[in-house]
C-alpha cells in the first residue's frame, strides 16, 4: 500500500525511464507493442572492480517460455570495448560483488536449491564454474567482502523450525505428502508480503571463511541486522537494528550499531534518535570514512512520521559520540551514501521534483554539489578506485543503462537495451506544472502518442503513482507508452504525499488521504482539457497500490471518468486494520481504530460511499497479497456488483502485491487496453496485440 511505490499506470511494475527528449519520429519505426515487455532488459545493480577495469552488473528479463524472470551476470570493460556474460543458468544471479584483490565475483543465486533460497556462489574470475559455498536452509539475503578478502560477512535468516527436512522426512516427495503444522501467530506485527506469517525468524550476521567454508554466527537474538558494512581495517562491521526497542515489531526504530567482527563480541550502539537512523527500506548501508573515524549514514525523522520522511545525510564518530547532521537546511531527501577517497565528501542520490540527481556533500560543511543534475534519473552508482564511478542512468531517450562518469560526461557501458530501442517509435513525454484547486504548484509527466497531432483532443488515462510516498522521475514507463501507441494521452502527476518537494509537500496528506492529493490528480486532468489535449468525454484513471486507493478516492467524488482500474487498492480502511501489513502506521498515522473512529470512517469513504461512484472499474490483485490484501478489492467489487455497475476482478493465483509472473504481465496489460477501449473508445485504438 504505502511503501510499495514501483507500480505504476494501473499497476505495471515494469517502470523504466525515458522522458521529453523521446518520440523521435524515425522512418521504419514500429509502434510498442504488448510482447515488448519481453524484450526489455532490467540492468541493475553496477559494480566496479578493484583494480577499475572491468564494471559488473545484472540483467533481468523476463522469458514467457519458463514464465519466469531470468537474472544474469554481465560483466563490460571500463573502455567500453568487451562484454561477458558471466552466468546463464535458469535461476537468477543476484549482488555481484568482487573481491578485493579481484580474482572473485560472489553473488546471491537460488539456482541447483530445492529449497529456492538464495545461497553464496563463488565465481574466479580465471575461468571455470561458479562454485556453491554456502548451504544456509533459510538462505542469505546480503553479503560483503572483508578488506583483506578471506571473509564474507552475510545476512542470513534463521530456519523455519516448523519447515520440513527432506534430509530427515525421506525427501522432497514426503515432505510435500506431510500435513503441516499449525501456524501459531505471538508477534505484534505478524504478516509480511512474499514472506507471509511471521514466526520467531529474523535476520542475523554471520561470517564465512572464504578458503575452509566455514561459518560463524556473530549476532542473534529477536531482532533483523541488516546492510553488514566492514570498517576499512577489517576488524569491525557497522550494521543497522532495531535492538534498542522492547518489541521491534512496534516501530522503525532503526539505529546504527557496530560489532568486533568476531563470535561473542556485543554490539555497540551508535545512534539513539527515536526514529530511523537509517532504515534498510533506503538501501543504504553505513559507509565509512576512509580512516574508519567516521560513518554516514541517512536519519529519518520522528516515528510518527513513519514514511512521510527525507532522509538528510548524518555523521557519527565510529569510536561513539554525539551524530552531526551535514545536510540539516535541505529539505530534500538523500541516501545511497559513500565517502570519496579522501574523506571529505559524501556521495549519494538526491530526489529534486521529478528527478533524481548523483551529488556530493562536503561533509564539513554541508555544501551540495549536484554532479549530474537536470531532467534524469540516477537510479545507483558505483565507486571505484579513485573515485571512479559508474552509474545506472536514464536520460529522456532510453531505459536505465550502465555508463562510465567522466566529469560530467557520461559513456555508454551496458548497451542491453539499444536493439528494441532501434526498432520503435516512443510517445514524448513532457514535464509540466499544474496549479491544484488551493494553488498549490503540482509537477507531473504527459505522454503523448507517436503520432500526436496539436489541436485534436485524445482520451485520456491518468495514472496515479503508489506509495504515497515517492514520485514520477524522469522515467520511460512501459504501460504509458503502451498506452501511448494505442492513441491514448497519459498523465502521470505527482500530488501531495509525493516526495521531492519538500517536508511540508510529502505530509500534506497525513491522516488526510484522497483529499489534497485528490484535488492534485484531478488539477493535472484540468490541465490537458483546458489545453485541449485531453477529450473530458473520455477520460480513464487508474493505479496499483495507493495508486490504486486514490483511484478509488478520485472516482467516488468525480463521476466523469468512464473507465478506471484499480490494482491492489483498499476503500474500507477498517478492514486493512490487522488484515494486511500496516498495523504501526496505522496507528501512528491515524490512531487506533477504537480511539479515532472518526478519522477511519471519513477516510473509508470510497467503501461507505460506494453509490456516489458511476465508473466502471477493473479490479486487479495477487492471491497472496499481504501488503494490501485481496480482500479489499473483493469488497468493492462487491460493492459495485451490488450497484449494477459494470465490473470486473481479476485475481492473479500465488502472486504477491507486485505480480511477477511474466503471462500474469502480459495479461494484466491486455486487460488494460481491452477495458479502456472498451468504455473510453478512442478512435484509432489498436488491438491488445499491438496490431499497427
Amino acid at each position: 500500500m504505502k511503501r510499495f511505490v514501483t507500480a505504476v499506470a494501473c499497476g505495471a511494475v515494469l517502470f523504466f525511464f525515458i522522458g521529453a527528449g523521446s518520440g523521435v519520429q524515425s522512418a521504419g519505426k514500429r509502434l510498442v507493442k504488448v510482447d515488448d515487455l519481453f524484450e526489455i532488459r532490467d540492468v541493475a545493480d553496477p559494480q566496479i572492480s578493484p583494480e577499475g577495469d572491468w564494471v559488473a552488473y545484472t540483467v533481468r528479463q523476463p522469458d514467457p517460455k519458463t514464465d519466469k524472470n531470468e537474472t544474469d551476470i554481465y560483466m563490460t570493460r571500463w573502455d567500453g570495448s568487451q562484454t561477458i556474460r558471466l552466468t546463464t543458468s535458469k535461476g537468477a544471479e543476484t549482488a555481484p560483488r568482487f573481491s578485493p584483490d579481484g580474482r572473485y565475483i560472489a553473488f546471491l543465486s537460488d539456482r541447483d536449491y530445492d529449497e529456492e533460497t538464495d545461497q553464496v556462489w563463488l565465481l574466479n574470475r580465471a575461468g571455470g564454474e561458479a562454485e556453491r559455498i554456502t548451504e544456509f536452509k533459510g538462505g542469505v539475503r546480503d553479503l560483503a567482502w572483508s578488506p583483506d578478502g578471506k571473509k564474507l560477512a552475510l545476512v542470513v535468516t534463521d530456519p523455519d523450525p516448523n519447515a520440513c527436512d527432506p534430509e530427515k522426512e525421506g525427501g522432497k516427495e514426503a515432505c510435500e505428502e506431510k500435513t503441516p503444522k499449525p501456524i501459531v501467530i505471538d508477534r505484534y506485527r505478524f504478516k509480511l508480503d512474499e514472506t507471509g506469517y511471521l514466526g520467531k525468524e529474523h535476520d542475523h550476521l554471520f561470517l564465512l571463511d572464504v578458503s575452509t567454508r566455514k561459518s560463524e554466527q556473530i549476532t542473534s537474538g529477536q531482532y533483523d541486522d541488516e546492510m553488514p558494512s566492514w570498517s576499512p581495517d577489517g576488524r569491525s562491521i557497522a550494521f543497522v537494528s532495531k535492538r534498542a526497542d522492547k518489541d521491534p515489531d512496534r516501530g522503525d526504530n532503526w539505529d546504527v550499531y557496530v560489532l568486533e567482527a568476531k563470535a561473542g563480541a556485543s554490539p555497540r550502539r551508535l545512534t539513539t534518535f527515536e526514529g530511523s537512523d537509517d532504515s534498510p527500506e533506503w538501501g543504504s548501508p553505513p559507509a565509512w570514512s576512509p580512516d574508519g573515524k567516521q560513518i554516514a549514514y541517512p536519519l529519518g525523522d520522528l516515528q510518527k512520521y513513519i514514511y512521510y520522511v527525507l532522509p538528510k545525510v548524518a555523521v557519527v564518530p565510529a569510536a561513539g559520540g554525539a551524530p552531526r547532521v551535514v545536510t540539516a537546511a535541505l529539505d530534500l531527501g538523500i541516501t545511497m551514501l559513500r565517502f570519496s577517497s579522501d574523506g571529505r565528501s559524501i556521495y549519494g542520490l538526491l530526489e529534486d521534483d521529478g528527478s533524481v540527481h548523483l551529488a556530493k556533500v562536503e561533509a564539513s560543511t554541508g555544501k551540495i554539489e549536484r554532479i549530474l543534475s537536470g531532467p534524469r534519473t540516477v537510479v545507483d552508482y558505483a565507486l571505484g578506485k579513485d573515485d571512479r564511478i559508474a552509474v545506472l542512468h536514464t536520460t529522456p531517450d532510453e531505459p536505465p543503462e550502465v555508463f562510465a562518469l567522466q566529469g560530467t560526461t557520461l559513456r555508454p557501458l551496458s548497451k542491453q537495451n539499444q536493439d528494441l530501442l532501434s526498432q520503435v517509435r516512443l510517445g514524448r513525454t513532457e514535464q509540466v506544472s499544474v496549479k491544484s484547486k488551493d494553488g498549490t504548484r503540482v509537477t507531473a509527466f504527459v505522454v503523448k502518442p507517436p503520432d500526436y497531432q496539436a489541436g485534436r483532443k485524445y482520451p485520456t488515462i491518468l495514472d496515479i503513482h503508489g506509495g504515497p510516498v515517492g514520485q514520477y522521475n524522469q522515467e520511460f514507463t512501459f504501460d504509458w507508452q503502451l498506452f501511448a501507441a494505442n492513441g491514448y494521452v497519459v498523465v502521470g502527476p505527482n500530488p501531495r504525499g509525493s516526495s521531492g518537494r519538500g517536508t511540508e509537500f510529502c505530509r500534506a496528506i497525513y491522516a488526510d488521504w484522497g483529499n489534497k492529493d485528490g484535488q492534485d490528480v484531478l488539477a493535472a486532468v484540468d490541465d490537458l482539457i483546458a489545453k485541449g489535449i485531453a477529450d473530458p468525454n473520455r477520460l480513464g484513471v487508474g493505479g496499483w497500490s495507493y495508486g490504486g486507493i486514490l483511484t478509488n478516492y478520485v472516482i467516488a467524488q468525480d463521476t466523469r471518468f468512464k473507465a478506471a482500474c484499480s490494482g491492489a487498492s483498499i476503500s474500507n480502511i477498517l478492514a486493512g486494520y490487522g488484515t494486511d501489513q500496516y498495523v504501526v502506521e496505522y496507528e501512528n498515522e491515524l490512531g487506533t481504530p477504537w480511539s479515532a473512529t472518526e478519522t477511519w470512517i471519513k477516510l473509508s469513504y470510497p467503501f461507505l460511499r460506494a453509490n456516489r461512484i458511476k465508473t466502471p472499474t477493473l479490479f486487479l490483485c495477487g492471491e497472496s497479497d499481504f501488503n494490501v490484501p485481496l480482500l479489499n478489492s473483493e469488497q468493492m467489487y462487491q460493492a459495485l456488483r451490488t450497484q449494477g455497475i459494470d465490473t470486473e476482478l481479476v485475481i492473479y493465483p500465488g502472486q504477491y502485491h507486485g505480480i511477477r509472473k511474466p503471462t500474469y504481465l502480459k495479461d494484466r496489460l491486455e486487460r488494460y487496453l481491452a477495458w479502456y477501449g472498451k468504455y473510453l473508445k478512442a478512435e484509432g485504438v489498436r488491438a491488445a496485440a499491438g496490431q499497427p
